[in-house]
């Protein structure tokens, strides 16, 4: 959204409350003093996740032994809008946030989270993959510490297409030609289509050669020729039976779907890894593949993902928030998340340890993140997926033409980016 004057004030004001009411339990200041006091910690990763990072969280403690580490586990699906709650009012909001890549300059913008540049947080920064990295700064502040990298790749279950005597398809179009042949030899649908989630739609909208918007230009591109064919292309997909979707809670169907071996495919990332696998259809963990996701009739692209570590501005105890940042995106805490969650590191080094150079998925998705496409990095990033959503929904339900979804999508962002051509 387009602030202006009077928005501006306000958001400074909530910043300046956000700081006089804060968020963790007090402790020792000092930039020489031993830490104490609590940080709370509000983690957004998955059921499959969350233990490995409650326990990497709290040997914080063993470290720091007078920091209490309270970690809390908030859905990801509320956390947006419950930590803006939380911040806005000056109360609730935690010390230290799994921040998802895109709500940084959301969350900055608005005066939520405190600056780390020249502060312990920022750990030679230079380690850091160039990529991610850049998801952490606006107007040139650094606002987070990258802790995870990811984009999305094409889950398949060899022993389906095997069966069905069909090869891993390179673009959408070889794997709607193979549907049929999927069906009949396995009676498995080729594929899950996140029809849900906006996020899955960029694929079809980078492999058309689009994209949402040029920041640098200030231009819309949804709605131009390529944002047309790409809502063609989920329509095609499913009305030809070579994908099935829902509207709602798509993450858990599409694992269910994967997993049961009612769908030969799905599109995911690193995250669904030990999901997926704890599913009867890869007991046998060779029975997973990972390719990169199918192109669409110009190229392939898929969206860089990711989580950073943010400090909310108002936090009672910033010297201990800013060291438990610096430790939970350290190279240690990495190379563990990557051995037991089989996550994609943010920084350089990290790859080279023989645990995470020899780990499989960071075989596959270690490369595909170097091409994958960014993303926009401005305050109004987030709010660009949820005209997506209500389209992709009109779509697929055949209330809306791929014509009019595109239109409508463009004629929103230009609502929501009001200097936008």
């Amino acid at each position: 959204m387009r602030r202006g004057t009077v928005a501006t004030a306000l958001v400074a004001g909530l910043a300046m409350a956000a700081t006089a009411c804060g968020g963790g339990g007090g402790g020792d200041q000092s930039s020489g003093g031993e830490l104490s006091g609590t940080v709370t910690f509000w983690d957004t990763s998955n059921d499959a996740e969350k233990a490995t990072y409650k326990k990497l969280a709290e040997s914080f403690e063993k470290e720091h032994p007078k920091v209490d580490v309270k970690y809390v586990s908030v859905p990801f699906g509320d956390a947006n809008a419950k930590f803006k709650n939380a911040a806005g009012g000056g109360a609730g909001a935690p010390d230290v946030m799994r921040t998802e890549v895109a709500w940084v300059a959301d969350f900055a913008n608005l005066g939520y989270l405190a600056p780390l540049d020249g502060t312990p947080a920022l750990d030679n920064t230079g380690d850091y993959l160039p990529q991610a990295l850049g998801s952490t700064k606006f107007k040139a502040k650094t606002y987070a510490a990258p802790q995870v990298t990811d984009t999305l790749g094409l889950f398949y279950n060899k022993r389906l297409l095997k069966e069905a005597g069909v090869g891993v398809p390179k673009t959408f179009a070889e794997l709607t030609a193979a549907a049929e042949q999927i069906k009949d030899k396995t009676g498995a649908t080729a594929l899950y289509l996140r029809g849900d989630d906006p996020y899955w739609f960029l694929p079809y909208l980078y492999g058309e050669g689009g994209d949402l918007v040029d920041a640098r230009d200030k231009v819309v591109e949804i709605d131009d020729g390529a944002g047309v064919r790409a809502f063609k292309a989920i329509k095609d997909l499913v009305d030809s039976k070579a994908a099935v979707t829902d509207a709602t809670d798509g993450q858990e169907n599409q694992l269910k779907a994967l997993k049961d071996g009612s769908v030969a495919m799905a599109v995911s990332g690193p995250w669904d890894i030990e999901g997926v696998r704890s599913g009867k259809e890869f007991k046998d963990g060779k029975n997973l593949g990972v390719a990169p996701v199918p192109g669409g009739s110009a190229s392939q692209g898929s969206p860089q993902g990711g989580w950073n570590l943010s400090v909310y501005a108002g936090s009672k105890n910033l010297q201990a928030s800013y060291a438990f940042v610096k430790y939970m995106s350290s190279a240690k805490i990495q190379r563990q998340t990557t051995e037991q969650l089989s996550l994609l590191p943010t920084r350089k080094s990290v790859y080279q340890a023989p645990s995470v150079k020899n780990n499989e998925m960071v075989g596959f998705f270690g490369p595909a993140v170097e091409k994958a496409v960014q993303r926009p990095w401005i305050a109004e990033g987030n709010a660009l997926f949820e005209p997506i959503k209500v389209q992709m929904n009109k779509v697929l339900t055949g209330a809306s033409t791929p014509e009019q979804a595109a239109k409508a999508v463009g004629d929103s962002y230009r609502k929501i980016l009001k200097d936008y051509k």
